[in-house]
């Protein structure tokens, strides 16, 4: 796909007295303009239902920026910033505030110079993206002679597969496919854009990565924090929906995905779901053995005492939601046959990390393997957050006369250096945006997929209920997941 260079454009946030506009866009936009990313022909228009004049919705964003942003606030960079940043209140399913964002776009594309290009931002809660589209379309606000118009969707994408289809339709019918961006902040992440350059940049990994030499793959995602202030939406979303359907799997496609014969975003994305569709069909049988789900009791994080999942504010103290997801899966091609793929995802765990688990086989009973028992396996471990980095464990002497092996790590730590101020995810997914590249957004076709796959496996939940709780807070989740993996003669590596 080529990218167009011209960045210049609009930035229409719908939803712009969020608490993701506050927390995430606006201090990324800052952080571009701070770096002098941003074009010179670029203004951002709000929309919100509260009501506020251009210079109090400025002064807002002044503080959240000041608070959230990872450079210092300067006034200088600011108010070259702040002069761009309008504001605009009316019901997202009001005709009239469209005539009025109609009239206001007209008059910044004149005075800015944006030759009529537009990001629309749906920052909203997922009812409104319908609403939001049909509206656009019906003022022609959606396409214009010579000008890129796309829009961008934060997940949830769909709440299942049918209601997926139903949405993207909508959203097709006013933009095309080259132009819809659903963003999954994961994927704007400094490790995760790394995995494709560690893999095929690096004879050493991808001359290994196969079933010859890798014994299994684990991915997991944990958090300390329980459901906090989203009750409410969690209770229709769920461990599964809310992590594996889109970021777990998003991880998956970049290890397990077959070389793309180009760089280009189409040919990327190909892969990607190349890989989806070899992943192994799953019976009601096999997620029942092979799929672990969990929700969290009451337990301690650190010193804290803290609430069970259905004491949480806005939860069903009889909830059956997962706050917790473990399985194994195994990926039906040439390259992966054989090799099991883990992953786990969960709510109020012992530590917060999202990390990828390469194990490789250790060799047969011969000179050292047959002399030491307890030699530990080659590891490569791709940390995406909160550290970014990568280490690589080999076996190594133990110094000193004692004739010993020991495990050695060679650490790489990408954000450490740099006192956990690397590029914020936002920050490179807006820059994307702007000049045309949606190598990091999701094709539909990726989206399909995940959904079949998730689906599936929530048909058999819905059918069987859990005894819950079953983990206590603070713990690495339920005992059916640690035995998932026992019964194969392997445990969860908690790096």
């Amino acid at each position: 796909m080529e990218i167009n260079v011209d960045l210049s454009c609009i930035m229409v946030i719908f939803g712009g007295t969020g608490d993701l506009t506050h927390r995430k866009l606006m201090s990324a936009i800052y952080n571009l303009a701070f770096q002098d990313m941003l074009p010179k022909n670029f203004a951002i228009v709000s929309i919100g239902r509260r009501i506020f004049t251009n210079d109090q919705y400025r002064n807002q964003i002044r503080e959240s920026v000041g608070k959230y942003s990872r450079f210092a606030m300067e006034d200088e960079k600011w108010n070259k910033l702040r002069n761009k940043i309008y504001y605009l209140d009316f019901d997202f399913r009001d005709n009239d505030g469209y005539v009025t964002l109609k009239k206001l776009l007209d008059s910044l594309d004149n005075k800015y110079n944006t030759n009529g290009n537009r990001m629309y931002y749906l920052a909203v809660a997922p009812e409104y993206f319908e609403p939001i589209v049909e509206k656009l379309k019906f003022h022609s606000m959606n396409t214009h002679e010579n000008s890129n118009r796309r829009i961008v969707i934060e997940k949830p994408f769909g709440r299942d597969l049918k209601s997926a289809m139903y949405l993207n339709e909508k959203i097709k019918s006013a933009f095309s496919e080259e132009n819809i961006y659903r963003i999954d902040h994961y994927l704007g992440k400094e490790m995760i854009q790394n995995i494709m350059v560690i893999r095929f940049a690096n004879v050493l990994f991808e001359s290994l990565w196969n079933n010859k030499y890798i014994d299994n793959i684990q991915i997991s995602s944990s958090e300390r924090v329980g459901v906090e202030t989203r009750g409410g939406y969690y209770e229709s979303s769920g461990a599964l929906k809310d992590m594996i359907q889109n970021h777990i799997f998003q991880l998956l496609s970049l290890v397990a995905m077959e070389p793309p014969i180009s760089l280009h975003t189409e040919d990327i994305r190909d892969e990607k779901v190349k890989l989806f569709k070899s992943i192994e069909k799953v019976t009601p049988e096999y997620i029942m053995e092979n799929m672990v789900r969990g929700q969290y009791g009451r337990g301690k994080i650190g010193s804290k005492e803290v609430l069970a999942y259905r004491e949480e504010n806005k939860v069903s103290p009889t909830s059956n939601i997962e706050t917790f997801a473990a399985m194994k899966l195994y990926i039906q091609n040439y390259r992966w046959a054989g090799v099991p793929f883990y992953i786990r995802t969960g709510k109020r765990l012992a530590s917060k990390s999202t990390e990828i688990v390469i194990q490789f086989k250790s060799a047969e009973k011969l000179l050292y393997f047959k002399e030491f028992d307890n030699l530990e396996p080659n590891l490569l471990v791709i940390r995406i957050q909160p550290q970014e980095g990568i280490f690589f464990q080999i076996n190594g002497k133990k110094p000193g006369v004692e004739s010993a092996i020991i495990p050695i790590q060679m650490n790489f730590c990408q954000n450490c250096p740099l006192e956990n101020n690397s590029p914020e995810a936002y920050e490179r997914l807006l820059f994307d945006v702007m000049k045309g590249d949606s190598t990091l957004f999701t094709r539909w076709d990726e989206v399909e997929y995940s959904w079949k796959f998730a689906d599936t496996i929530l048909e058999v939940w819905r059918n069987n209920h859990p005894n819950y709780p079953n983990y206590d807070s603070g713990s690495w989740g339920p005992k059916e997941s640690d035995e998932l993996l026992k019964r194969d003669g392997r445990f969860w590596w908690n790096v």
